[in-house]
């Protein structure tokens, strides 16, 4: 996601990975912890059993037991909460043996991706995401997201959802619902109802572990809960992506499906708008900024440390105004990362000490502006005594590290150089063998800009020859990715080609 033109937000899908967070599952208490006040859930991830501990039981546990027994056993034959009677809510400062044993069926939701040696840690507080509401069934209540400021609207929507909310199910408002009519909400909540409906037959004589409601993949989900009327334009370079974000959109903001645009060109999409270069600018050790400072940022096991640095350009007479700048512009690229880098934790930043309070309370109130557009939970700290900025923010997966330094593609880190000036002796030796064992219809090679310019240098080039000789033309295409001396043939199908 670029706003104005920089970088912000970077999400990537494992395309193996089977659990994500907000996936709904049958699972089975394997064991209770006591001391920890926790117990452990085996919902079929093979790594280790996941963690759920007593504050994410939640208060509807008994009626969430009650309603999971029946649909397994046909006591509870509908989905529907009409005539099911809500049982009394759980102590808040009660022992997790006190409501779950041992070898229990139970019905829980991923909280938060596995992180480190950490497994995945669960929740019993289920709800269901749409793209104007939230389901919370076995409640009564209705809430409306603090983002929304404006009190009319917030009464408005609160009132619209009395008249149309199901009996024992309560919902969340979400900041998308602003301005919606009736028959917006209204359908949001029959499309929750029915997700409802999969999990309780899914549920019916079912044996652990299950799978009862997959998330929505990362395309639909980034459309649901990120889109709003500022977005200028969305670029794809996938056929099949591209259709399902123009089915979403038409969904949400039909008037809005000419801003999806598929994009075809030569060049990786992410080199021709500049994103593969922020990528290496931006994960690496050090960030820098506009003025010539930047700031270092350090990871820990039990916490990220950023350290603010002026740098050799920032020269002024007055200290205090100078330390100001540096630290306000720090303050703008330190959001930034921790919203690019998904950074959760606990986040200490050392600024630029300044003397005067009125520049301190600036700077607390700039950073929580910079940070007023991130959706993750977080809570910031004023400077303390020592010039120290203390923030939370909430981490439900993995934080994105992307490696800036790369192995000498050449010497592979022997500091030996040898067969680098036999490249194209090498990448035309399996052209000619592709060529004369496979016949491929159509061929691409993909290597580094630097190759891609020397084997299409001239008017008779490489290129050209091997045309002549093959009497087939070979596609030449260059990715920055790609190490200089590393190069890879793809059939019609965009499929690679190994040799080895």
């Amino acid at each position: 996601m670029l706003e104005d033109n920089k970088l912000v937000e970077l999400h990537n899908q494992k395309s193996k990975s089977d659990l994500a967070v907000g996936d709904i599952y049958l699972g089975r208490v394997t064991k209770l912890l006591p001391g920890l006040n926790a117990a452990f859930v085996d919902i079929g991830y093979k790594k280790k059993d996941a963690f759920l501990h007593y504050t994410d039981l939640g208060a509807k546990l008994r009626s969430l037991i009650k309603f999971t027994n029946g649909a397994i056993t046909g006591g509870q034959p509908k989905a529907v909460l009409k005539d099911f009677k809500i049982e009394a809510d759980i102590s808040k400062n009660g022992k997790i043996n006190e409501v779950l044993v041992k070898g229990q069926k139970i019905l829980v939701q991923v909280l938060k991706e596995p992180i480190s040696t950490k497994g995945p840690r669960l929740c019993c507080e289920v709800t269901i995401a749409g793209r104007y509401l939230v389901l919370a069934p076995f409640s009564n209540v209705i809430a409306v997201s603090k983002k929304i400021v404006d009190e009319d609207e917030r009464v408005r929507l609160k009132r619209l959802m009395e008249s149309i909310r199901p009996k024992n199910f309560g919902f969340i408002v979400r900041t998308a619902a602003v301005g919606r009519k009736v028959a917006d909400l209204h359908s949001d909540v029959n499309d929750l109802l029915k997700k409802w409906a999969e999990i309780h037959k899914q549920l019916h004589k079912a044996k652990h572990p299950i799978k009862c409601l997959s998330e929505l993949n990362k395309t639909k989900s980034i459309i649901r809960d990120f889109w709003n009327d500022s977005f200028t334009r969305v670029m794809v370079d996938n056929s099949q992506v591209h259709s399902e974000v123009i089915s979403e959109i038409q969904k949400i903001a039909p008037n809005r499906k000419d801003i999806i645009k598929l994009y075809s060109g030569n060049r990786p999409i992410f080199d021709k708008f500049g994103i593969t270069r922020q990528i290496k600018a931006s994960f690496g050790k050090t960030a820098t900024m506009a003025s010539g400072a930047y700031i270092v940022i350090e990871h820990t096991e039990a916490m990220h440390v950023v350290d603010v640095n002026s740098g050799h350009k920032m020269i002024s007479n007055d200290q205090e105004q100078n330390a100001l700048k540096v630290n306000l512009e720090a303050a703008e690229e330190i959001a930034r990362q921790l919203r690019l880098r998904d950074l959760g934790g606990i986040i200490l930043i050392d600024f630029i000490d300044m003397r005067k309070g009125e520049n301190r309370q600036k700077l607390y109130q700039s950073m929580k502006s910079a940070m007023s557009t991130d959706t993750a939970k977080h809570t910031i700290l004023p400077l303390s005594k020592f010039g120290l900025m203390q923030i939370t923010r909430e981490r439900v997966r993995p934080a994105l590290d992307i490696t800036t330094s790369e192995v000498c593609p050449t010497c592979k880190g022997t500091g030996r150089v040898n067969a680098s000036l036999l490249l194209i002796d090498e990448i035309k030796r399996d052209l000619d063998f592709i060529m004369k064992s496979q016949r491929p219809n159509k061929l691409s090679l993909r290597v580094h800009p630097f190759v891609h310019a020397y084997l299409r240098k001239g008017l008779f080039s490489i290129q050209v020859e091997w045309w002549r000789e093959y009497k087939k033309w070979t596609r030449i295409e260059a990715d920055n990715n790609y190490p200089i001396l590393s190069y890879k043939f793809f059939n019609e199908n965009n499929d690679e080609i190994r040799l080895t």
